[in-house]
């Protein structure tokens, strides 16, 4: 549906869904967080208003009380409390240093991310780390579990959350709950499928551990992919 046709209360929610929240003024977005303006305006016209009176400044709004806000008609305790809370939020968000992701260098430093979700199960799991050009994690996620057949793996999802991610890697372990690190022709099917795959989507797969209690092998260390 078409933005223009749509309820003007609902066109921020929407145009954040369909342009992303890149494309949403400052009115638009504290629209989303009040919801709903009063009988005489929209959620965007009223929020227009509001960041009129502090001359569209974000920081000036945050000095506002909750009484302030109240002056506002179509603003109660609620919507006032939401607003307050919001930019509280940005400024704790401000306040923080983005933190460092991780880098992985090597099948050893993989294992350490891998060992404590793998190692102690008794059945057999699949799980992801996604990376950045630099090899910075970005995700870690369990992919499946019961084993690691074609069948059990789905290519498919475990390519999509790579998307999703922007990564640029995957690090891809499962488990041998018998101990036995020797891989099997399922482990060897399922990483040439995996591999192929990211080749097509330009997504590399970099390493394929197999992991017990307390060792690992590698088929980026033995040369298998």
């Amino acid at each position: 549906m078409s933005i223009k046709f749509l309820a003007e209360d609902d066109r921020p929610r929407e145009k954040f869904l369909l342009k992303g929240r890149n494309s949403l003024s400052d009115a638009e977005l504290l629209a989303i967080i009040i919801g709903s303006g009063n009988r005489d305006e929209s959620a965007v016209d009223l929020c227009r208003r509001i960041l009129k009176s502090v001359d569209h400044n974000w920081h000036n709004l945050s000095q506002l009380t909750i009484k302030d806000l109240m002056r506002f008609s179509g603003i109660g305790e609620a919507k006032a409390i939401s607003i307050a809370a919001a930019l509280e939020i940005g400024r704790r968000r401000a306040a923080q240093e983005v933190p460092d992701r991780k880098r992985i260098g090597s099948s050893a430093e993989a294992f350490q991310i891998f060992k404590p979700h793998l190692s102690d199960l008794q059945t057999e799991e699949v799980w992801a780390v996604f990376v950045n050009q630099s090899n910075k994690v970005l995700h870690l996620s369990k992919m499946t579990s019961g084993g690691i057949t074609a069948s059990m793996v789905d290519v498919r999802t475990l390519f999509k959350t790579a998307l999703e991610h922007f990564a640029t890697g995957i690090f891809l372990a499962h488990n041998h709950p018998s101990g036995n690190l020797k891989p099997s022709e399922d482990d060897r099917r399922i990483t040439k499928q995996v591999s192929e795959a990211g080749k097509i989507l330009n997504i590399i797969l970099i390493d394929h551990l197999i992991l017990n209690q307390t060792s690992y092998f590698s088929f980026a260390d033995e040369g298998l992919l």
